[in-house]
């Protein structure tokens, strides 16, 4: 894996140094040759998994677009909308602004948030609609030191609401907050692994 400050557009996102280690994903090299130097992510659900390229950017708002249709879009490190799935994240709406837009200001501190989202199910029948589903959610950082490599910052943001329970995941670097890799749940299938492999320009 390439140094990040070696990528146009890195500084964006706080990614000027190599990665920290801390539970790193190895992405296959296939998908790194796919890339071929463009913005990228890549996603791992459900026994699956799939390189999105950048195909649509309007500030932090991100479209993200698989060769086999699956897209997803970000605000920043959020996944808060998908589709080409069995169940699709319809959108996403905060309650005041994301604690994920200052991850270095969450070490050591918890911080709540509310946030609303709608599901569909891929075929989009009625009966598989949620529309408004409320969670509430608590997001803490601390810093992780793994076996090998530098320490990262890792934050957790446990939801719950509407049925669901279930705890996201953020790695970020600890110098820049750079977001570098995230667990996020994205809906009852479960969650998603993204990993950033080439990250865009502002």
């Amino acid at each position: 894996m390439p140094a990040w400050a070696d990528i146009p557009g890195a500084e964006t996102l706080g990614l000027t140094d190599t990665l920290p280690e801390a539970e790193r994903e190895e992405v296959p090299a296939a998908a790194l040759a796919q890339a071929d130097g463009e913005p990228a992510l890549f996603l791992r659900w459900g026994g699956r998994q799939a390189l999105a390229v950048l195909a649509q950017q309007s500030g932090e708002n991100r479209m993200w677009r698989s060769a086999g249709g699956v897209v997803v879009a970000t605000d920043g490190a959020r996944v808060v909308a998908t589709a080409g799935l069995r169940t699709w994240l319809a959108a996403t709406r905060l309650d005041g602004p994301d604690p994920l837009d200052e991850p270095l200001l969450l070490d050591g501190r918890e911080v709540a948030l509310r946030r609303q989202v709608d599901l569909m199910r891929s075929d989009r029948s009625p009966e598989g609609m949620r529309f408004g589903v409320s969670l509430s959610c608590r997001l803490r950082g601390a810093l992780v030191q793994p076996e090998a490599g530098p320490v990262a910052l890792l934050i957790t943001e446990r939801c719950r609401g509407g049925g669901e329970s279930f705890a996201n995941r953020f790695w970020a670097d600890p110098q820049t907050g750079g977001i570098y890799r995230s667990e996020q749940w994205i809906g009852p299938q479960g969650p998603m692994w993204v990993e950033v492999v080439n990250p865009p320009a502002s």
